[in-house]
């Protein structure tokens, strides 16, 4: 009997201190992230990836030597199998490390596939992450079996991830009612959202809806991780943080919106970096809520999706 194939779309970690760079290389040859002409792409990706090699390697040895990506992903993928049931195979595709979109194929492939469901790990939309999966997948799937292709684009406002990422915030904030609750996304440069990337818009959009459930609460949406010299969407998380505890916000809850799963932009960046900064600060508490992972609410809203695709 045939099944449906669900493929889990994400950016992928090294997976070792050697992969580092690789990894990097992979990134920074991505024309959806760096859109610089085709021909000096590869040469300045290599470039990019052999100064930066040193550096994040650091990162991934504070995080115990790899990204927990691949495995967070992998258990979203198997939580997600057993609520869909037998009908249904889910792989995992990762855009810059391994299994990539090809290896992820090859294992959809060994059974009777009649159709496939490409299921982003990216709540909001981008052109630099879903667009990019999407796009990778688009030369790979040529040279495979040709089925129906079905893609969710976003899910920023369903109902189910919304309240996944509610309770989460419940799960792991004791009195949350006196806490300041400051979201952290993923920056972009500002030129790809001006020419018509939704993806600010529809962070503020989960963000609104998630704080709906917390009407007593103040909040702020910052962002993280810039790089490069262009300009990136503002305010940077860490200058927010750095100016609510100076306005005298005593408790601080640090809350990942554009992350599933984690990997160095939330164990590094935040639970290092900026927890550092929040107590160098005089911060009397500093909470970081999880990514939502493997969250059964989460792996619901994931199950909902698919089936609704379908119909």
């Amino acid at each position: 009997m045939s099944k449906i194939g669900v493929v889990l779309l994400n950016m992928g970690g090294p997976d070792s201190l050697s992969a580092v760079e690789p990894f990097l290389y992979n990134l920074f040859s991505d024309h959806d992230i760096i859109e610089i002409p085709r021909l000096i792409q590869k040469p300045v990706a290599r470039l990019i990836a052999k100064l930066r090699a040193e550096k994040t390697k650091h990162y991934y040895e504070v995080m115990g030597g790899k990204s927990p990506q691949r495995e967070q992903t992998e258990q979203q993928a198997k939580a997600l199998q057993n609520v869909l049931g037998e009908n249904y195979k889910v792989v995992v595709a990762m855009r810059y490390w391994h299994p990539f979109t090809e290896e992820a194929l090859r294992e959809l492939f060994t059974e009777d596939i009649s159709k496939i469901v490409l299921l982003p790990m990216y709540p909001q939309y981008s052109k630099t992450t879903t667009g990019s999966s999407f796009n990778e997948f688009e030369r790979v799937f040529k040279r495979f079996p040709q089925v129906p292709v079905i893609r969710i684009i976003s899910y920023h406002n369903h109902p189910a991830y919304i309240r996944a990422m509610v309770e989460n915030i419940k799960e792991h904030l004791q009195s949350w009612e006196s806490y300041f609750f400051l979201f952290t996304a993923h920056s972009l440069p500002v030129q790809v959202i001006k020419r018509g990337d939704p993806y600010k818009d529809q962070t503020e959009e989960t963000v609104k809806l998630i704080m709906e459930h917390f009407p007593e609460v103040s909040y702020a949406l910052g962002y993280q991780s810039k790089i490069g010299p262009v300009k990136w969407l503002e305010p940077f998380t860490d200058k927010l943080i750095e100016e609510l505890i100076k306005s005298g916000v005593k408790r601080l809850a640090l809350i990942p919106v554009s992350f599933v799963c984690e990997h160095s932009e939330t164990l590094y960046e935040l639970d290092v970096q900026y927890k550092s900064l929040a107590e160098s600060l005089g911060v009397e508490s500093f909470v970081r809520i999880p990514t939502l992972k493997d969250h059964p609410s989460f792996i619901e809203a994931l199950r909902q999706l698919v089936i609704s695709s379908l119909q």
